[in-house]
Formats: C-alpha cells, structure tokens, sequence
C-alpha cells in the first residue's frame, strides 16, 4: 500500500509524501511484554538501546520525476525500512506555484523538512539525477538528518550553457500533447531523437508524468518550472558540497547512463566514506532499467548503514 503524508516545504509550498508498507504501530496495548522497555529507573545503562524498528528512507526522484517512481524500490524496502518516497516542488502531485522558489537551497529545504516532519532521520536518502544532488547538499548540510546516502547518475560537474540549450530544445521537440498513453509510450522509447535504441522503460517512466487534459496527455510539470529548477546547478561544479558529506555514500551509475565511470570514479575519492557500484545493460534510469541488478547494487550497502 502506498499513503499519502502531506509536508510543508519552505516558504509554505505544500509537499505530498507517500509512504510505502504498513505505517510502524506505536500503540503501547500493542507491544510484547516480553520485549517491553525496563522501568528507566532500574535499566542498565550500559545496555544497548533498542534498534529502531523502522528505520527510516527517504527516496528523492529526478528532474521531471515524481515519488511513484520509486515504488519498486520502495516496497522492498518497506519489508525493513519505513520507506517514504517525497514529491518534489513542481513534480506530481505537489504544489507547483509559479511565484514558489526553484532553486537548490529551496529543493534542499523541503527534503530537509520532509525528515523532520516525518520522523525519518536519521535516514538513508536514495537520490537520482536532482534528487541526488539534493541529497548530498543535505547531507553537507545537516549530517545529524542523514546516516547514508545513495547517488544514481548525478554528475558533480557542470554542465555548462550548452548543456541547458539541449534541454530547452529537446522539451520543445516533444509532439504535445500526445493522443494517447500508448502514444506516450512510443515516443519516450522509440522516436526521441535521444532514444539510441528501444527502451520501453523509458516510455512507461515518462507515461508516469503524464495527465489525460481535455485535448490529450501532457506532463503533469511546468516545462519552464523544469528549465528553472535545472538552471540552478548546470553551471556550477557541486565537488566541495560532495566532500563534505561525512555518512557513507555509494555512487551508482548505469554503463549507459549519464555519469562516466572516470567521473564517477573521482567522486567515490572525493567522498570521505564513498563507495562505488555500476549497474550493466541501464541507462541513466537506472532503477527503471534494471530493477533487480539495482536492488543488488544497493542491497548490501543499505545492509551495512542500517548495522544489520
């Protein structure tokens, strides 16, 4: 089951939350006896608290994205973690106000808040492409809030002008509004111009963003919001953020995605506690692509920030 949690992210923007699993029971008349915390005044203070039964992940999607993207992932998790997947600003089902702030520190505070609101940290955060950067920024940011950190395909490097000219032009080129889902489909993984070969996983990721309007499917996004939110980092390098980052971090990247191995490589050396890990036959969607070799990817690197 997946529900839905709504946060308020900075400057009041309201964020929804989805969080996948059974919600952790708190009620006392539910709790073991057996396994019930001693009287604080005769407990050991040498003994071990007891572990967090739920720890805490928070999944933080890609430009264009939106949190149901990571329901695979999210409900294998949710078998041992409390996994809540966050609806960035101007993505899926959360506000989208064109005066609202789109720049990092906006993105960074609202991931920031959605920890505190929900109870997560310290979590995991998994990010991929933005939500990636976001997340290390976090974790720069407030180490207290983050206990480990996963970054598919996201670049530390800037892009550069060039880089933000494609994207206008490649958001220009798609044929909205599309007929029909299946239509949708068709385009994002065969006809994209991008596209080097068929990927159907493509096609279903962006028939994910799409809403049916009275004159066809169009993204549920602001294409000048999307402009804007990437805007605020293709012209800078984000290194000295990256070596700031104190948690363990491992690095994913797909062996056709975006993120070459070199720079993946000096990102792992950059990161105090950094880790790095490539996933075969994905592109930069890497947890669309190959779900299984990514949940392989990460699975032990999870295992050991949660100590278990």
């Amino acid at each position: 089951m997946a529900r839905r949690i709504d946060v308020t992210g900075a400057g009041g923007v309201r964020l929804a939350a989805w969080e996948f699993g059974d919600p952790p029971k708190t009620d006392p008349d539910q709790t073991d006896p057996a396994h019930a915390d001693p009287d604080p005044a005769t407990a050991d203070p040498d003994r071990d608290p007891a572990p967090d039964p739920s720890p805490g992940v928070l999944l933080l999607h890609g430009l264009m994205g939106r949190a149901s993207h990571w329901a695979s992932t999210a409900r294998w998790l949710s078998e041992r973690h409390r996994a809540v997947a966050l609806d960035q600003r101007g993505h899926g089902q959360s506000e989208k106000p064109p005066q609202a702030a789109y720049t990092r520190e906006a993105y960074v505070d609202d991931a920031e808040a959605a920890l505190e609101q929900l109870g997560l940290a310290p979590a995991v955060l998994i990010g991929h492409a933005m939500g990636a950067l976001t997340a290390w920024q976090l974790a720069a940011k407030r180490p207290d809030l983050v206990r480990g950190l996963v970054i598919c395909d996201m670049r530390a490097s800037a892009l550069g002008a060039a880089s933000q000219r494609e994207w206008a032009d490649w958001f220009n080129s798609w044929p909205v509004p599309f007929a029909t889902l299946a239509d949708v489909r068709k385009w994002f993984g065969e006809d994209d111009p991008r596209v080097e070969r068929p990927n159907p996983a493509r096609g279903t990721f962006y028939a994910e963003v799409m809403h049916e309007s009275p004159d066809g499917w169009r993204p549920v996004f602001d294409i000048e919001q999307m402009l804007k939110s990437r805007e605020t980092w293709v012209y800078d390098a984000h290194w000295d953020e990256l070596a700031q980052v104190r948690c363990p971090a491992l690095v994913v990247r797909g062996l056709d995605g975006e993120l070459g191995r070199a720079e993946a490589q000096e990102m792992v050396r950059v990161l105090p506690r950094g880790e790095y890990a490539e996933v075969a036959d994905a592109g930069h969607l890497v947890h669309y692509d190959q779900p299984e070799a990514w949940r392989a990817a990460i699975e032990p690197f999870l295992e050991a920030a949660f100590g278990e």
